[in-house]
């Protein structure tokens, strides 16, 4: 009886995706199993995988396993030892099986070793050790070409960041830079990085990788505050700095202004701060805004289950709810309310806008000292360097000065996050109602309490159905 053979197949880097290589090695593997009179039953493929990262996990390796452990096959054939394992461990797995099943068979199309042999073990470890210490040595001469790319600013390949043309990583992308301000913009006047993502996805935007149903929040919220926005290089996921202290700046064309870009990190960081691992996320208006005339709870928004499209229910209601320690005795249909209070807060602010201007931009007042403190540290790591003063010189006087720079660059993001987001939200004075609600939730409720500190919503009576605005007492600020 033929035995039942089982072939792997692997190759570390597809950039073209077309699976040739692999092909190519189950050929030979088919060949060989061919002369030797063995049945081929599967064949597994790691196309595109790495046998050397610790991290990654060969799904189609971890089956074969499987497979061998349970007596689905009687022999294994690769194309080269290096092709099945590069991680001593991974080898010592499959040893293991051979001690269970002293008549399995191992082939490979380059040599044959014996694995079911303490001689053929003995040569495979020694093989793998120096597989190992080659895709080391690859590793890092890798690693040393891109940090070398990194500070000459130079990209490292790959596909180009979403905000950059496919064609030419280094020129933008008009439509997905727009799309980029936007959402910033966004972000700077209350919308959260959830809503933003629904509609990215909604309109084919934001780069999301193949196969995926959504993107991942911090894919959205990595392109929003992204170091290369601004120019600055990365590596490993930090910025570079050069010998003088400051950022390396990249070779391609910037979407941010350095303080467009820190206020939106900013704000980022700051919302993490605020609520760690919390969901910001609104369906109604008022929801925490309202408030009982009566027992003077926050109301929460209802949804009526019964609504339907067309029909002259009421979508939903506000309700003084006994659960969130309320009275109960207040509930008021939801649309009339929310349609008063936005006219109420849109005139209030067109009022204001028209007796008050919006400061324009300003600079920065320490923005001088913030460019002393940074010259100073790359004079002081210079004098270092040419021998003018000892290392021991520098580390006494230099952590002063990081620490100066670092707490006024800290004051500059919040200085320009504060102005980014009065801009922001102060373009509320010119919008219709019917623009307002077109607005995401969160960025509606940001306009509302700019305006007001509560709404409270007084009990309308028995047998009251007609709405009475006079019932609804705004609290403004």
């Amino acid at each position: 009886m033929a035995r039942k053979v089982g072939v792997y197949t692997r190759i570390s880097r597809d950039d073209e995706g077309e699976s040739l290589g692999v092909a190519r090695q189950q050929q030979d593997c088919e060949r060989l199993a061919d002369l030797r009179s063995w049945q081929v039953v599967k064949t597994y493929e790691d196309n595109d995988v790495s046998a050397f990262k610790r991290n990654v996990v060969r799904g189609e390796f971890e089956l074969m396993l499987r497979d061998l452990r349970a007596g689905l096959l009687d022999a294994i054939v690769s194309y080269d030892l290096d092709r099945l394992a590069r991680q001593p461990r991974d080898l010592e797995r499959l040893i293991e099986i051979f001690d269970e099943r002293p008549s399995l068979e191992f082939a490979t199309v380059t040599n044959d070793i014996n694995l079911g042999s303490p001689d053929g073990r003995t040569m495979a470890r020694i093989m793998v050790a120096f597989a190992n210490k080659s895709s080391h040595d690859a590793s890092r001469r890798i690693k040393r070409k891109h940090l070398e790319l990194a500070q000459q600013g130079k990209d490292s390949g790959g596909p180009a960041p979403y905000g950059w043309r496919k064609d030419d990583r280094t020129k933008v992308d008009p439509v997905a830079a727009e799309a980029i301000r936007e959402a910033q913009r966004e972000i700077l006047a209350g919308v959260r990085i959830g809503t933003i993502r629904t509609r990215w996805q909604q309109q084919g935007l934001g780069n999301p990788r193949a196969g995926t149903k959504r993107m991942a929040h911090h894919h959205v919220e990595q392109i929003l505050t992204s170091p290369r926005l601004v120019g600055y290089r990365t590596y490993h996921g930090e910025i570079l700095l050069g010998e003088d202290g400051e950022p390396v700046k990249g070779n391609w064309e910037r979407i941010n202004t350095l303080e467009e870009w820190e206020a939106v990190c900013a704000v980022v960081a700051e919302r993490k701060q605020k609520h760690p691992g919390k969901s910001l996320a609104r369906k109604y208006l008022l929801s925490g805004i309202a408030r009982c005339g009566l027992c003077k709870t926050k109301i929460r928004g209802q949804n009526n289950s019964r609504w339907e499209p067309g029909s002259k229910a009421t979508r939903y209601t506000y309700q003084c709810s006994v659960v969130n320690g309320g009275c109960g005795k207040v509930s008021r249909t939801g649309e009339p309310v929310d349609r008063l209070i936005a006219q109420l807060v849109l005139e209030e602010q067109r009022t204001r806008a028209a007796v008050t201007t919006i400061p324009g931009h300003q600079r920065w007042s320490r923005e001088d000292e913030l460019e002393q403190v940074t010259h100073d540290i790359a004079q002081l790591v210079e004098a270092e360097r040419s021998k003018q003063i000892t290392v021991a010189t520098l580390l006494q006087l230099l952590p002063a000065k990081e620490r100066l720079r670092d707490e006024l660059k800290l004051e500059r993001a919040r200085f320009y996050k504060e102005q980014k987001q009065a801009e922001a939200k102060g373009e509320a004075a010119n919008l219709t109602v019917e623009e307002f609600f077109a607005l995401p939730i969160e960025r509606q409720q940001e306009i509302v309490l700019h305006s007001l500190s509560a709404v409270i919503i007084n009990p309308a009576g028995r047998g009251h159905r007609k709405f009475d605005p006079s019932l609804i007492e705004p609290v403004w600020r």
